[in-house]
Formats: structure tokens, sequence, C-alpha cells
């Protein structure tokens, strides 16, 4: 990889610790300092994308800052086949209707990230189900399937590694790397793109990608993967003890979100400024260096950077006072996960259903075990027997704060 970039999109990327492979550097970066079209396809396996996806997300941000096009493929028909990659067992299957429902609710979360249009720069948004559910299978497999070479396929990482774990690879699974590839070229032809980014578990389907366009139609396109995002303990990106961290609010409030982001740790704090916010570098080092207590500057300014980015600025500073109410001065605000309750139904509500109901804990268990540990409380008052109960005298200007830890809080709102 050249040590350094003549375009202003590679070099964003280079700085801000995007990049881990590329096919050709040398051949993208001067394709990239003309203005260069590239995309990145997503599944639509659940109704919300998780914060796992927003790296890719936002290098389609940069390259459009940088005066590229960029395309979001959604996978509407690569989806009905599942991809093999990183994933010890067959995905289920879902129905078309299911497909169509998560498409339709995950579509809005880039328009936060990018500009659409019809302008040379503007984002466009494809569907690979209005080429792949037309094809005819045994043209498919004379016209694109003959440039594949099944010893090649099972050499890859997606393929090799379920094999060697003795774990079944179906034959629906095994094409999906043909269909991916033939997306790219579909896309070269079409929309004049010459670029696939993914995640470094991609690296194998882009590499056949760019192969396949150069033999179906002699272009030369290029492939980018990102390195594997793990936090500075070794942890998956975006999973936690609560579950995944969804980028719709409908799965995950804006303040929820922003609790996401504030309490990663100490290490990460300079590495997720720069993939996740746009703040200047400069600003990234300052707030990088800080040390002991003033760290806590630097993941405030995360948390609402991030946060800005998804669910908008007000969103994000209504969930930046809330914290700081909840934690700093012991108050309740109104972005904490809320339900409502008529008063009938308050009064008497054991605390233990009113956690599960807040998703403040999975089960009744769970939640006794809190109880029994001492890390309950309600209006930041320990709750002293699993059986406890809200009551009138809980409620404060009609809300019931309650918590697990210091850092899980939810409220009970009485409706009229």
């Amino acid at each position: 990889m050249a040590a350094s970039f003549r375009s202003p999109f590679l070099s964003a990327l280079q700085e801000r610790c995007f990049i881990h492979q590329i096919t050709d550097a040398e051949g993208l970066d001067a394709a990239a300092a003309q203005g260069v079209t590239g995309y990145i396809g997503f599944d639509m396996t659940a109704p919300s994308l998780h914060v796992g996806s927003l790296v890719q997300i936002m290098m389609l941000r940069h390259l459009q800052r940088a005066g590229g096009k960029p395309i979001v493929l959604l996978g509407g028909g690569t989806t009905r086949v599942g991809d093999p990659s990183g994933k010890d067992e067959s995905r289920r299957l879902l129905s078309e209707e299911e497909i169509e429902a998560n498409a339709a609710s995950i579509r809005t979360v880039f328009e936060r990230f990018l500009r659409f249009g019809e302008g040379p720069t503007d984002a466009i948004m494809l569907n690979n189900a209005d080429w792949l559910l037309k094809l005819g299978y045994i043209d498919f497999l004379r016209d694109v399937g003959r440039h594949f070479s099944v010893n090649r396929m099972l050499s890859m990482d997606s393929v090799r590694l379920r094999l060697d774990r003795e774990q079944m690879l179906s034959f629906i699974e095994f094409n999906y790397m043909i269909l991916q590839a033939y997306d790219f070229a579909v896309l070269n032809q079409r929309h004049g793109c010459r670029l696939q980014m993914g995640g470094s578990d991609q690296w194998g389907n882009i590499v056949n990608g760019v192969d396949l366009t150069r033999r179906m139609h002699g272009e030369d396109v290029f492939g980018l993967t990102t390195p594997l995002l793990t936090t500075a303990s070794g942890a998956k990106m975006g999973k936690t003890a609560a579950g995944a961290i969804w980028l719709n609010a409908a799965m995950l409030s804006p303040f929820d979100y922003w609790q996401f982001w504030r309490n990663v740790e100490d290490a990460d704090i300079g590495r997720f400024l720069k993939l996740f916010t746009d703040l200047p570098m400069d600003e990234i080092a300052r707030l990088a260096s800080l040390q002991g207590a003033e760290i806590n500057e630097a993941k405030r300014v995360l948390a609402t950077e991030a946060t800005a980015l998804l669910h908008g600025l007000t969103a994000a500073q209504a969930a930046q006072n809330t914290a700081a109410a909840t934690f700093g001065g012991g108050g309740a605000g109104e972005a904490l996960p809320t339900i409502d309750r008529s008063i009938q139904t308050l009064i008497g509500m054991r605390v233990a259903d009113a956690l599960r109901a807040l998703r403040l804990v999975e089960s009744n268990g769970e939640a006794k075990r809190h109880i029994k540990a001492g890390a309950v409380s309600v209006n930041n008052v320990p709750v002293a027997s699993e059986t406890a109960t809200l009551e009138e005298a809980d409620l404060i200007d009609g809300v019931v704060k309650l918590s697990v830890g210091k850092k899980k809080h939810g409220l009970v709102r009485r409706t009229q």
C-alpha cells in the first residue's frame, strides 16, 4: 500500500484508520482523484442495521465529501441467499415480506449520513433484487459461472473456515460470492461504478467482483476493505450485554445510543473519534491526549458528535442534558427509556416487572438477582425487597426513575 495518497478520499481514509487492504492502491488513488463511484452492499437481515455497519456508512460519507459518488446497494436478492462470510452456521432464510419490511425500515438511516439526489456526487440507493431475481439459471451459469474456479472458491476464507470446522455449507450459500461479484459487474456497466468497499471479511468476495468485472467487461475496478473492528479489550464492536447497538431509533433510543458511545473504553477514544465523527484531526488529537478525569470530556464529545450524525443535533443535546441531570445531579430527564402506565396500573406494579418492561433486564430472575445484590434503585433509593412495588409516593412530577447499577436507567411515566 502506498505510504501516502494524492486523492482527498484515500488521504482521509488513511489518516482516520479506515484502510486495511486495497486491490490496486495506486490505481484507485488516481481514479479517486478524478472522482470515483463506489458502492457498499447491505443485506437486510433485520429491521435495523447495527453500529457494526457504521464504519461502512462513514466510508460512503467520506467518499461523497471528497467528490465521489456513493451507491448504497440493498441486498434484496442476496439476503435471500445468505452470506456465509464469518458465519459458523447457515443464516435463517427470510421471506420476501420480511426482507421488504426490513428494507423499508433501514432506508432512513442512510439519509442521515449521505446526500441523495440526481447530481454527479449525489448518493443513489439501489436494490440488487432488480437484476438478481430476473436471472435465468442456465444463462447465469453460462455467462457468469464459467468465470469462477471451484478450486479458488474453496480456498476463500468464507468457505474454507466453515469446512475446516466441519460445519454445513449449503449450496445456496456457496453461490453467494458469485452473486456479489455479479453485483459489481452490473453496477460497473449501469452506473460506471469502479470501487467496492466492505469489511475485511468481504475481501474474497470483493476480489471476485474485481476479477469478474475485468473478465466480463474488460474494466479495471478496485476493492477496499476496512480492518475488523474490535474494542481495545478485543470485544466485537457493537455487541453489549444488553444486545446489539441498533441504528434505528425505534429499536434503540437516542439516549441509549449516546450512552453507548459515552461508555466506550478509554483506549478507544482517539480511534473512535477518527472513525465515527467529522471532527477535524487536530481537535481529535487534542481530545485523545486528555488524561485522567478529563478524558470524560472526550467521551462526551464522541457521544454527542456520533449521536448527532445519526439522530440529529437536537436529540444528541437532549441525550447529553439527560445524562448530565441523571448522572451528575441525580435527576431524571426526558430522553431516558420510558414506558407509560395509568395510575391504576402503576401503583402496585412490581419493580421487577417495571425493569423488564423498560428492557433494563431480560427476565424476572435477572431482576431479582440485581435487587438481591443491591444494584436496583427507585429514584436513587436502593430497593431492598425482591417483591417491592411502585407506590404513588414514588411519583416525582408524574415520573418514577428506576436504575440498575450506575449506567442503566429508565422512567415509568404516569398517564392521565
